[in-house]
């Protein structure tokens, strides 16, 4: 099966609240959720990942970042017509398809919805 990975470039207008890129990127790098919480085996330690290289992310280097599983965000700066633009990452193949299916069983079994 073809590999297939997503690279978006995004710009974000936060209106009359903006905050800084310090505080954008401490919202990132410390998210967590119910998979980290519960300490799923699926699930990536780190499912934002900020890479702070001016030409990160790469498919071809990052695509891999938590085993397939992170989403990776780099380039993060000012924008002239909105407030920020980054870049974003993520592994479609293994995140949008295969092992996040299997993040979803795993966290079905956890919540008790069925027992095999």
């Amino acid at each position: 099966m073809p590999e297939i990975f997503h690279t978006d470039c995004i710009s974000l207008d936060f209106g009359d609240k903006k905050p800084s890129l310090e505080e954008i990127e401490k919202v990132w790098t410390s998210y967590t959720s119910v998979p980290q919480q519960l300490n799923l085996p699926s699930a990536p330690e780190h499912p934002i990942v900020v890479r702070h290289e001016e030409n990160r992310p790469q498919p071809r280097r990052d695509r891999e970042t938590e085993k397939g599983m992170a989403c990776v965000i780099g380039r993060l700066r000012p924008c002239n017509v909105f407030d920020v633009k980054f870049v974003a990452l993520s592994h479609n193949t293994k995140r949008g398809a295969a092992l996040g299916g299997i993040l979803n069983a795993e966290l079905l079994k956890a919540k008790g919805f069925f027992d095999f």
